[in-house]
């Protein structure tokens, strides 16, 4: 527990200085504070061209970045591996197929009398599709994946999931609800933080599913994977650190401003917390052997889930929105940028924020591995 003493007392710290900074701004807890799901009570400054502009300018850099990475210092890696042994689907993918198919009929169909069964179609939708994932993961990588080899680990995924999603909603309290859920009368107040409670357990099982997904594919695997070595000393990781902390600090008190702060600030705080520790995080490989292979599949990941949290959100509401029955439906609410939506509650510079989003899970889920002291190892046999 030694070597975790900083990871702990920076974990605590998330929680407390956007309360500090929102006690001196508001005089207590921000407007909305407390609410479940979380409820839009105050109204965002308009769309902003300049701002628009500069956020534009920062996506079209990470875009060049992605694609080209050899603009960047990237080298060519082409490792001559056997291929993985072929098999067949698992027994669970085709009833997977099956259920994820039928919850998603349901959840937009709206069909009066099944009312009552469309409120509950986002937990069996997602987990029927986080089975589906794992199915083709199993057939692509010679009969290994997370839930034939790891199935204690993704139990604890989907507990430390739970838990994770709460931290954000906690976080989303400071920035004046960047999300919530207008549909918060279709269950009880029970009902909903039950339910809520359930949903939550999928975001990490899918994000892991699509990272190991993405693994199986050689090439994109390997496009990443001789870059540029970043080693910060210990001097610079302490830097971060506080740089994280007074975001987070700034964040509370100008929640319009630094809004994205949400989205990137718990990587500064966490990551160095734990490079000063010695505990392995994602950008460990990008220090020792300049391996970003780590960062930016996970990344990938994010937005490829996110396509899907959007689209089958946004289509529960769009055909049918007369009758609201889908409890887990939410809307956004971005400063300055709310603008061009594609089949999509999300604005479309929004899709980036996931980038970041998908990092900042796995260093959560680091965070509960080594604090309640199991393996948070997620790599499977046949990938590097």
């Amino acid at each position: 527990m030694k070597n975790r003493k900083l990871l702990l007392i920076s974990f605590l710290l998330v929680f407390i200085i956007p309360t500090v900074s929102s006690y001196i701004k508001w005089g207590g807890m921000p407007p909305g504070y407390g609410f479940f799901p979380a409820q839009k009570v105050v109204t965002d400054p308009p769309f902003n061209l300049t701002y628009f502009i500069l956020a534009s300018i920062v996506a079209v850099i990470i875009l060049l970045f992605l694609l080209f990475p050899r603009i960047f210092g990237f080298k060519k890696y082409t490792p001559i591996t056997p291929p993985p042994p072929k098999v067949s689907y698992p027994k669970w993918f085709y009833p997977a197929v099956v259920i994820t198919l039928i919850s998603w009929f349901l959840m937009w169909a709206r069909i009066k009398i099944l009312y009552p069964i469309e409120h509950f179609t986002f937990v069996p939708l997602w987990w029927g599709f986080i089975f589906v994932l794992d199915g083709i993961v199993y057939k692509r990588n010679g009969g290994v994946s997370l839930i034939s080899s790891k199935p204690n680990t993704m139990k604890l995924l989907a507990v430390s999931s739970a838990f994770s999603w709460f931290v954000f909603e906690y976080l989303n309290f400071f920035v004046l609800e960047n999300w919530y859920y207008p549909n918060n009368k279709v269950l009880t107040n029970f009902g909903n933080i039950s339910w809520q409670l359930l949903s939550y357990t999928t975001v990490l099982p899918a994000i892991f599913e699509w990272y190991s997904l993405l693994k199986t594919f050689k090439g994109i695997n390997n496009y990443y994977k001789k870059g540029p070595s970043i080693k910060p000393s210990n001097l610079v990781q302490w830097v971060l650190l506080i740089l994280g902390f007074i975001l987070l600090l700034l964040m509370g008190y100008f929640p319009f401003i630094l809004f994205w702060v949400l989205w990137v600030s718990l990587v500064p705080v966490l990551v160095p917390a734990m490079s000063i520790s010695k505990l392995w995080n994602p950008f460990t490989a990008i220090s020792e052997k300049g391996d970003w292979s780590f960062v930016i599949l996970i990344a990938i990941a994010t937005v490829v889930n996110g396509f899907f949290w959007e689209f089958w959100n946004f289509g529960s509401e769009w055909f049918h929105d007369y009758a609201p029955t889908n409890p887990n439906y939410w809307k956004y609410a971005i400063p300055y940028l709310d603008k061009f939506h594609i089949f999509s509650e999300m604005p479309v510079l929004g899709y980036f924020g996931y980038l970041f989003f998908g990092n900042v899970c796995w260093v959560l889920w680091l965070v509960v591995a080594y604090l309640v002291g199991f393996d948070p190892s997620i790599k499977l046999k046949n990938q590097d």
